[in-house]
């Protein structure tokens, strides 16, 4: 029997993780609970993100867990991380979704591909969310086809001049730093650090979303803007920077999810056996038994997969394509598991007493961004077939 107020671990995974990693979920998931969930349906109703938890957030470490010490990290490995996505979005995706882009979009590419002054001065302030960060690779104009990007930033010998906007933007209204890839003279794309208060960068407000409405999305705009040398990524040129963060950052998403997921599942779960019709309980009815029994099936699947694809990124040996798999399935299997829900609770799964529609929601965006469903299975068709289908 499962004890809906406990950890879904139907196979026992608990067995194959480390007291560490115990101890880091726990922590994560004990401060979701104190700090996320009272609180995150009024910002959701509000349309508004609860900025105070970006230090706490830090304080706790889930700002690039795997960053070394050294830079202000925890030198945590890739089975950590995983865990402290999951249960941050068992709080809220707009909640992970500013930890993932933090740890994966900036604090990712500054460490892989910047310079060591670069890793000093900016890694240990995002580590404890003194600052926040933003990543800028989709554009109004080029989503699944980046390489179409159409910002430019041109070689002025003293300095770069940075040109164009990217759009859908996690953090950017309130981004410190963002991390932008733009293209140079030479067709290159090439990383650079844009920081708030260059003249002519903008980062406006995305208004009236039905998703992620407890998330600050925007757009970032510049208008000949003063890149200084020094903040140029030195270690990088082409897509294979920004698609290396992607599949950093694709690769926490698949362990979130399952924390958007299990939640959906324990409110039907619960809910099932307190809704009583036709004399006797909810759950006791076939229909809401298969239902249950298939959640939990997929949950455990999902979990599975994440685990092992933890195991193979600790040994630095995922391929971009298993990871697309995993996020994949396991996006599309927290929003199968949210509808279903949903229809347990009936009519009270669209209120916000419970967290069912607002997951709901916000898995229509996860399952879009960071590659959408369709490409990802097209990347997986290209791995099996060794044909492109792109072009």
């Amino acid at each position: 029997m499962i004890n809906e107020n406990e950890y879904i671990d139907y196979f026992s995974i608990d067995e194959l993780l480390t007291e560490e990693h115990k101890l880091i979920r726990n922590a994560i998931h004990d401060w979701v609970n104190r700090s996320v969930k009272p609180i995150i349906d009024k910002h959701c109703q509000e349309h508004s993100f609860p900025q105070h938890l970006i230090s706490e957030m830090g304080e706790l470490g889930a700002f690039g867990p795997f960053i070394p010490e050294k830079y202000g990290g925890s030198g945590l490995d890739h089975i950590s991380y995983g865990l402290i996505m999951q249960e941050l979005e068992r709080g809220d995706s707009a909640i992970r979704s500013t930890a993932s882009v933090q740890s994966s979009l900036v604090m990712y590419p500054i460490f892989e591909f910047g310079s060591e002054e670069q890793k000093n001065r900016f890694l240990p302030d995002l580590a404890k969310g003194k600052k926040t960060g933003a990543f800028g690779l989709t554009e109004p104009n080029h989503g699944s086809d980046p390489g179409g990007m159409e910002t430019q930033i041109i070689d002025k010998k003293s300095h770069y001049l940075l040109n164009g906007s990217k759009m859908w933007i996690t953090n950017s209204p309130i981004a410190d730093v963002a991390v932008v890839w733009a293209k140079d003279e030479n067709n290159k794309v090439r990383g650079v650090i844009v920081e708030k208060g260059m003249k002519g960068f903008s980062a406006p407000e995305i208004k009236n979303k039905w998703s992620l409405r407890a998330s600050l999305t925007g757009e970032l705009v510049f208008d000949n803007v003063v890149i200084p040398k020094e903040n140029i990524l030195p270690n990088i040129s082409g897509l294979k920077g920004p698609l290396m963060c992607l599949n950093s950052a694709r690769y926490g998403i698949a362990w979130g999810v399952i924390g958007a997921a299990t939640d959906c599942f324990q409110t039907a779960l619960q809910y099932s056996k307190e809704r009583t019709q036709f004399n006797k309980p909810i759950a006791s009815f076939q229909l809401t038994q298969k239902k249950l029994a298939e959640m939990l099936t997929e949950i455990t699947k999902a979990q599975l997969l994440a685990y092992r694809l933890g195991e193979l990124k600790n040994k630095n040996i995922a391929t971009p394509a298993q990871i697309s798999m995993a996020k994949r399935n396991n996006v599309k299997m927290a929003i199968d598991i949210a509808r279903e829900s949903r229809q347990i609770l009936g009519a009270m799964g669209i209120v916000g007493d419970y967290p069912i529609m607002r997951h709901m929601m916000n898995l229509e965006s996860v399952i879009t961004y960071e590659g959408t469903h369709d490409i990802h299975l097209l990347i997986s068709g290209f791995d099996i077939t060794g044909e492109n289908a792109f072009i």
